[in-house]
């Protein structure tokens, strides 16, 4: 997952996460990583007890880092026990750490949940401690009026991921029930493996064009919500909206700014409607973040995109056995 508020991103990271830390910490970028933590072996470790060690010792080397957060990764309720997420909400508490769990992703996920503890997935985690204003909850494609009173009732965050829903023909999120439940819903890509561009104003264009069918109302998910969606309720998930997420004095300077003067962006009406619904990533040509120029006329200042280019080509040829 990725979610950008201004120059704000989190992701999930399945493996490695202490390798995405350290590129972050080089290149100058705002993020959050969560340590994965599944019930069974994977690249990054053995079982839960070695997800744990890694991922503390981890959280330990950025605890005093202030563009980097390390949280909790617990993958899914199908793929964590009961005895693992009971382990997460302790340390969480503990250390006042954020959870990121994708959740009710699909139907088939909240059926087979329902045959083998008889809970909907959204009532097990409840029962567990792990919904909370802490909790980072993304997908959320298929919930029922019970499901949304939970989540609101816990405070927790929603991470709205259109795109990758779309193309795994997850179901829909009901973003306008949760949003007039009082929900903080906030904007996400999921991961390349489900999303070509991982582009967030296309993210936000779907977002704002979805959210009025699946609500069957063309008021639903307005442009101010949508964008918030992509800004500031980002920080908030993130528990980082005293500090970003918006341009307020006292924040720090996480900024972009776009060139609207190409002829494709004539004529402007309404601000707010062009940045949501024109997908206008292409005329991004400066960003900052704590204000340090990042971007500079569409040139990177911290990474080399050469360089980047090379190795993904590189890998490229390596995953396809070239």
């Amino acid at each position: 997952e990725m979610l950008r508020g201004g120059t704000t991103t989190f992701s999930d990271m399945y493996f490695f996460p202490e390798a995405a830390a350290e590129v972050a910490r080089r290149a100058g970028i705002r993020a959050q990583l969560c340590f994965p933590i599944f019930d069974f072996p994977s690249a990054w470790g053995s079982g839960p007890d070695e997800y744990f060690r890694k991922g503390l010792a981890l959280r330990d080397d950025y605890k005093h880092s202030d563009l980097i957060n390390i949280a909790f990764g617990p993958h899914a309720p199908y793929t964590v026990g009961d005895e693992a997420m009971s382990k997460v909400v302790m340390f969480a508490e503990e250390l006042d750490c954020a959870i990121q769990i994708h959740l009710h992703e699909t139907q088939h996920e909240v059926d087979d949940a329902l045959k083998q503890t008889g809970l909907r997935p959204i009532e097990r985690l409840a029962k567990l401690g792990l919904l909370g204003p802490r909790s980072q909850c993304v997908h959320l494609a298929c919930l029922n009026d019970d499901d949304i009173a939970l989540l609101a009732e816990h405070r927790s965050h929603a991470i709205h991921c259109p795109e990758s829903n779309l193309k795994l023909a997850s179901g829909f999120s009901p973003v306008e029930k949760m949003r007039n439940a009082g929900i903080n819903v906030a904007l996400g890509t999921d991961g390349a493996a489900s999303n070509n561009d991982l582009d967030m104003f296309g993210e936000l264009r779907t977002a704002a064009l979805l959210g009025k069918a699946v609500a069957a109302d063309a008021a639903a998910v307005p442009d101010h919500y949508a964008l918030q969606m992509a800004t500031i309720n980002g920080a908030r998930a993130l528990g980082i909206d005293h500090i970003t997420g918006s341009l307020e004095l006292g924040k720090h300077a996480d900024v972009i700014a776009i060139d609207l003067t190409d002829l494709p962006q004539q004529p402007i009406y309404t601000p707010v409607s062009q940045l949501v619904y024109t997908n206008i990533s292409h005329c991004v040509r400066h960003s900052w973040i704590k204000g340090r120029r990042m971007l500079d006329n569409g040139e990177l200042t911290t990474l080399d995109s050469r360089e980047v280019i090379e190795k993904a080509q590189y890998w490229r040829q390596k995953i396809s056995g070239e």
